[in-house]
């Protein structure tokens, strides 16, 4: 029975995944159906990234109560009937507001799927949380390719209706997964959260991510209007298909030990990412579309390698809070990426795809000197631990 409520919250996880990412190629297709600017389509992404990153804060005082099934339950319901309302938007308005509720949402369902995943099994909840992992980066696969192709077929509105439909079969599932445990939210004081920000390694963690998720998140989220400026008869699916190099995350986040090994620990491998993902983005001031196409795949990797590791430093650094420690990295993180879902395209529409790409290059290298500098605050710890 573990294992097929093991593919269940595979399921689950996968769709939510492709609701919060189906909007990304079709932006452009948005700002002209609501005649917007790439600002605001752009924050249709920005507004669910951004709730993700303050749920672990707020989620667990107000939902400390609630069972891990009846939360799951309860918000696969509300995110059904507002993907249905998102089909039947006419509205920038309307379309944003409804993308809010299901931003309070989708943190409550990875959440409880999260809980279940770690207690369905505890003789396996390493390779649980891999598979959690690698769940959501197959969703956010899913989400931009399919949606592409939907609306390029049959319209915007069908994605929506369709992602619908996949929840309600998600909705029925839920019901066959044997768990009662309550939902084990993160909660920390504010004396907690400023005590672990006095420690410098957290610091450099936490900045790493927020730095580079900014800029992934940043540079992935105008994609779809660089493509259109590039062939402004590119086709949605076109544009979908260009996220495929997000498939190398599944990859890395399998083979992250080894990459480890492979350049004598964690710190140079950080190092080396990020000197690798500054160099690659230098390359996307390319107008050649197919040869951006492959540059994402490397992309990816250099992101992907960064935050496989990255994440296990915030579980590793500090014994205890280990839960806080986490939550505080996925809260930096998920602002990085919220952030970079709408600065960027405000420096893109003023400035231009080349200075855009020069300041992700400028960011990651300052981000790249921040670490170096922390180095031996962090190579230190390394050695206690091995």
């Amino acid at each position: 029975m573990k294992k097929v409520e093991l593919v269940i919250l595979v399921y689950i996880i996968t769709v939510v995944l492709s609701v919060m990412y189906a909007t990304q190629p079709i932006q452009p297709l948005l700002a002209k159906e609501f005649d917007i600017d790439v600002i605001k389509a752009s924050s249709f992404t920005a507004i669910i990234l951004f709730l993700l990153a303050v749920a672990p804060i707020i989620y667990g005082y107000i939902l400390e109560r609630f069972s891990a099934k009846k939360m799951l339950k309860s918000a696969t319901i509300i995110l059904f009937v507002t993907n249905i309302f998102l089909g039947f938007s006419n509205s920038y308005e309307m379309f944003f507001t409804i993308r809010v509720v299901e931003g309070l949402v989708i943190p409550a369902i990875l959440t409880s799927a999260m809980s279940i995943l770690a207690n369905l099994d505890k003789k396996n909840i390493k390779f649980n949380m891999s598979v959690y992992v690698a769940s959501t980066v197959f969703g956010g696969i899913v989400g931009r390719v399919v949606s592409g192709f939907i609306a390029t077929s049959f319209g915007w509105r069908w994605v929506f209706f369709t992602l619908s439909f996949e929840l309600l079969v998600a909705l029925f599932f839920v019901y066959k997964i044997n768990y009662k445990g309550e939902t084990n939210l993160i909660k920390g004081s504010l004396k907690d959260m400023l005590s672990i920000l006095k420690d410098r390694r957290f610091v450099a963690v936490y900045f790493l991510m927020f730095g580079i998720f900014f800029v992934f998140a940043g540079l992935l989220n105008i994609l779809p209007f660089r493509i259109k400026e590039l062939d402004p008869n590119a086709t949605e699916t076109k544009i979908g298909l260009m996220y495929l190099g997000y498939s190398t995350g599944i990859v890395v986040s399998l083979i992250s030990r080894k990459i480890v090994k492979l350049f004598k620990g964690e710190i140079n491998t950080i190092l080396f990412a990020t000197l690798f993902f500054a160099f690659i983005t230098i390359f996307f001031v390319s107008d050649n579309i197919t040869f951006i196409f492959f540059l994402l795949f490397i992309f990816c990797i250099g992101m992907f390698t960064i935050h496989s590791i990255a994440s296990g430093l915030a579980n590793t650094i500090k014994k205890d809070k280990k839960a806080l420690t986490s939550g505080m990295y996925l809260t930096f993180y998920y602002v990085g990426g919220s952030f970079g879902s709408v600065v960027p395209s405000i420096v893109y529409k003023n400035f231009g795809w080349n200075f855009t790409i020069s300041i992700f290059v400028a960011i990651v290298l300052s981000i790249f000197l921040f670490v170096w500098v922390n180095r031996n605050v962090l190579q230190n710890y390394e050695a206690t631990v091995q």
